[in-house]
C-alpha cells in the first residue's frame, strides 16, 4: 500500500470512477474508499461475502460467533463445515450463512489460503487453530458503512466485463492473480479457473484497449519477461513485495513486482 497509494491517490482528484475488477481481499478499495467504486472478482464466494456485509452485517457476525463457539468444543467442526457444498442442495442455502462459512473456513484453515478444486469444492486443510476470531467489529462495522453508499456497486464476474462501461475520465487498477516465474514456485491459483498466459495477454489487450477510450489504468504483477514484454511501451516501475502465502517458508518474503501506468 505503502507504494500502490501514492501512485493511485493524486490520479483519483477529480476522477469520475474508480474500478477495481480483481479487488480480491479489498485492501487498495478499503484504504483509497472513494465514494464512486465500481469492485468486482471473478470469485462469487469473495462477492457474496462483500455483499452480505453491505446486506446483513448483524446476521453475519451473529453467525460468525457461532462458528468461533463450535469451533472451539468440536475438533471435527472445520470438516463438517468444510463438505458443506458438496450437498446436494448447498445451492439453496441462504447467502449469509455461505457467506459466514466462507469467512469461518478463511479464517481457520491453513495459511489463511482460499483454494478450490477442479469441481469448485473448497479443499484447504485445517491449520489446526484452538483459538480463532473470525472477524474485528469495527472493520466490520466500517467496510458496512462505506458498502451501504450506493456509489459503491459490487460486480461477480470477468474484468473485460467488469470495466465495459469505462470511459475518459475513469481510473482502473487491476491486481490479477500474477503471472508465474518459470524457474520458482508461485501460488496464482485461487479458483478452478487458472489465470493463464492467454488470460494475461488477454487482460493486457483490456488495457490497451482502456488506454485507447482515455481510462487511466495501473496494473501489478509479478516482474517475468513475459509481463515486461506484454507491456511493452507503458510505464514499467519495479518494486519489492512482501509474500505471506507459501507452504515453504523460505518461499515467502520479498519478491519483485512490476506497477505498470498508461501515465
Amino acid at each position: 500500500l505503502d507504494e500502490l497509494i501514492p501512485i493511485i491517490q493524486p490520479k483519483l482528484n477529480g476522477c469520475n470512477r474508480y474500478y477495481e475488477p480483481f479487488v480480491g481481499g479489498g485492501s487498495v478499495a478499503f484504504a483509497l474508499e472513494y465514494k464512486n467504486t465500481i469492485i468486482n472478482d471473478l470469485n462469487s464466494e469473495l462477492i457474496n461475502v462483500y455483499k452480505m456485509i453491505k446486506e446483513k452485517p448483524k446476521f453475519l457476525t451473529y453467525l460468525l460467533t457461532i462458528h468461533e463457539n463450535n469451533h472451539y468444543s468440536n475438533s471435527n467442526y472445520f470438516y463438517e463445515v468444510r463438505q458443506i457444498d458438496r450437498l446436494n442442495d448447498y445451492k439453496d442455502v441462504s447467502d449469509v450463512i455461505k457467506a459466514s462459512r466462507i469467512i469461518y473456513l478463511n479464517k481457520t484453515c491453513f495459511n489463511g489460503l482460499y483454494r478450490v478444486n477442479a469441481k469448485g469444492y473448497f479443499n484447504v486443510p485445517s491449520a489446526k487453530k484452538e483459538h480463532v476470531v473470525t472477524y474485528s467489529k469495527a472493520n466490520m462495522e466500517e467496510i458496512h458503512e462505506y458498502f451501504k453508499d450506493d456509489n459503491v456497486t459490487i460486480l461477480s464476474g470477468d474484468f473485460v466485463e467488469a470495466t465495459r462501461n469505462a470511459h475518459e475520465g475513469d481510473f482502473v487498477y487491476f491486481d490479477p492473480p500474477y503471472d508465474s516465474w518459470e524457474d520458482k514456485e508461485s501460488f496464482t491459483a485461487y479458483s478452478k479457473f487458472d489465470f493463464n498466459k492467454d488470460d494475461q495477454r488477454r487482460l493486457a489487450d483490456c488495457f490497451k484497449d482502456l488506454t485507447n477510450r482515455g481510462v487511466k489504468c495501473m496494473l501489478s504483477n509479478h516482474n517475468t519477461a513475459y509481463i515486461n514484454e506484454l507491456y511493452n511501451g507503458f510505464n514499467i516501475q519495479i518494486i519489492k513485495a512482501k509474500r505471506m502465502i507459501n507452504a515453504n517458508a523460505a518461499g515467502r518474503g520479498a519478491v519483485e513486482e512490476v506497477i505498470i501506468t498508461n501515465y
